[in-house]
């Protein structure tokens, strides 16, 4: 870092401590320099969301975005995971020096994994009975994404519950587990029911194509 240093990035290091006492202990806070990418990171706060530390490398997501010349805007709350499979909301803001040459960027990676866990119990609290957006679909130009039924929700909480750990400590084999009960139980002839379950599991929905594809085969 030392001399070496852009005195714009230099600027924003007392933020990164900042902002990271300011969120609390699961607000990561990243200072990257571009002049190095294999080691980017010149500054952090609360490493232990991603493992990171001064000296580590970017993410793929703000890699990419940089490789693709894509910093003209910032890209402010995606989400994405750590390599522990955390839930992560993020965002990256560039930084540029007087000639608009970008110089690294400020991202922020905030630890959502049990804000996540503590909203499907709220809705589940939350849930009533009689005719809401449940029985409403919604269109989109790839997909029409179903609203699933209560029939299936019931199916897919019973499962889960009976496992009797949150889904954010699930394993991937307990996880397919879960899937191999509801194929069993012929949840999956519900319509909209891989991306339901996709959406519980806090998986994709190629990812429980992919458990079903494992149980089948070994069968």
């Amino acid at each position: 870092m030392g001399s070496k240093l852009h005195p714009t990035l230099s600027a924003f290091i007392p933020f990164v401590k900042g902002l990271a006492e300011t969120f609390g202990s699961n607000c990561e806070v990243v200072l990257h320099d571009f002049t190095e990418l294999q080691k980017s990171i010149i500054a952090i706060e609360n490493g232990h969301v991603t493992g990171r530390s001064v000296g580590s490398p970017m993410m793929e997501a703000s890699l990419k975005l940089y490789v693709n010349d894509k910093v003209d805007e910032d890209n402010i709350n995606y989400t994405g995971k750590s390599a522990d499979g955390r839930v992560l909301k993020s965002s990256t803001m560039f930084i540029k020096d007087e000639q608009a040459q970008v110089l690294g960027c400020l991202c922020i990676n905030y630890d959502i994994t049990e804000l996540v866990a503590v909203q499907r119990v709220m809705n589940d609290l939350m849930k009533v009975s009689g005719n809401d957006v449940g029985d409403k679909q919604i269109e989109n130009s790839d997909q029409v994404i179903n609203v699933v039924s209560s029939v299936l929700k019931d199916i897919v909480n019973d499962t889960i519950q009976s496992n009797g750990k949150p889904i954010i400590y699930l394993s991937k084999e307990e996880k397919v587990s879960i899937v191999e009960i509801l194929d069993q139980k012929g949840a999956f002839l519900i319509k909209g029911a891989i991306d339901y379950v996709a959406e519980v599991l806090c998986v994709s929905r190629y990812t429980i194509y992919n458990y079903l594809d494992e149980i089948r085969e070994a069968k």
